[in-house]
């Protein structure tokens, strides 16, 4: 029903300006405010994930290869659920908190008495923020894993700097970039509505507002890798049914 009465509000809000004006302060506390953490994240999974299959790559012979190992990982995977739990983590605490705050001192309640929504002028920005702006998110966590793997292979591992790059651009398609953007909108909608539904019902006093921000991260967390499961189960099954089997190396 939360779902229901949001979408309600937010299908019809997305073409008006008043909408938008509500959701640009929320773009840059998601957005510039998680930044540098998810720099910091995927900087170094990148390197990590490069350091790794270097030599087992090098056995095979295919450690010019090694980028796209490293890119396919994180654009189809890692990046989609990183930036999630990143802004999870990040922001649905605090949009839980900050909803939680304002139910305890009646301010939601003070809302309604005034005829005004509370989901239409609370939630659909948040919610609004957090879908647009996972997406954007995980961009950078691919970008920067990329580069700090092309640190590994041509800076310390001596390889020669324009293979690497033509493989990935060989090998990254349409579609692998479709679905890390397909699970980063689904990833992000999630949190903002579980963030804003934990805010609306936590119980009184602080002690409420603390577990509701313990129960939203929680929450995001495992939907967020039990949907990564079966969105990437059902979407390598379209792959299958229209391309077949996609080599990597």
């Amino acid at each position: 029903m939360f779902t229901w009465q949001m979408l309600r509000w937010a299908l019809p809000g997305l073409l008006k300006w008043r909408t938008w004006v509500r959701t640009m302060p929320l773009l840059y506390e998601v957005g510039n405010r998680t930044l540098p953490v998810i720099i910091i994240t995927g900087t170094f999974v990148g390197l990590v994930l490069a350091v790794q299959s270097y030599d087992q790559l090098k056995a095979a012979g295919f450690e010019q290869r090694m980028g796209v190992l490293v890119s396919i990982t994180l654009v189809q995977e890692l990046g989609p659920v990183l930036a999630g739990i990143m802004v999870a983590g990040r922001v649905g605490g605090a949009l839980t908190a900050e909803l939680g705050t304002m139910r305890v001192t009646e301010q939601i309640a003070a809302l309604r008495v005034m005829g005004a929504d509370p989901i239409k002028h609370l939630v659909v920005p948040r919610f609004l923020a957090c879908l647009l702006l996972t997406p954007l998110l995980g961009f950078f966590c691919d970008l920067f894993g990329s580069l700090s793997a092309w640190f590994v292979a041509v800076v310390l591992k001596g390889m020669p700097s324009e293979p690497y790059w033509w493989y990935i651009e060989d090998a990254i398609e349409g579609w692998d970039v479709g679905v890390g953007v397909v699970k980063s909108l689904v990833f992000g909608g999630l949190i903002g509505l579980i963030a804003c539904y934990k805010g609306f019902h936590c119980k009184t006093g602080a002690e409420g507002v603390g577990r509701a921000c313990t129960e939203a991260f929680v929450a995001s967390f495992i939907l967020i890798l039990t949907t990564d499961f079966f969105l990437g189960t059902f979407l390598s099954g379209v792959y299958r049914g229209i391309w077949g089997l996609k080599l990597l190396l």
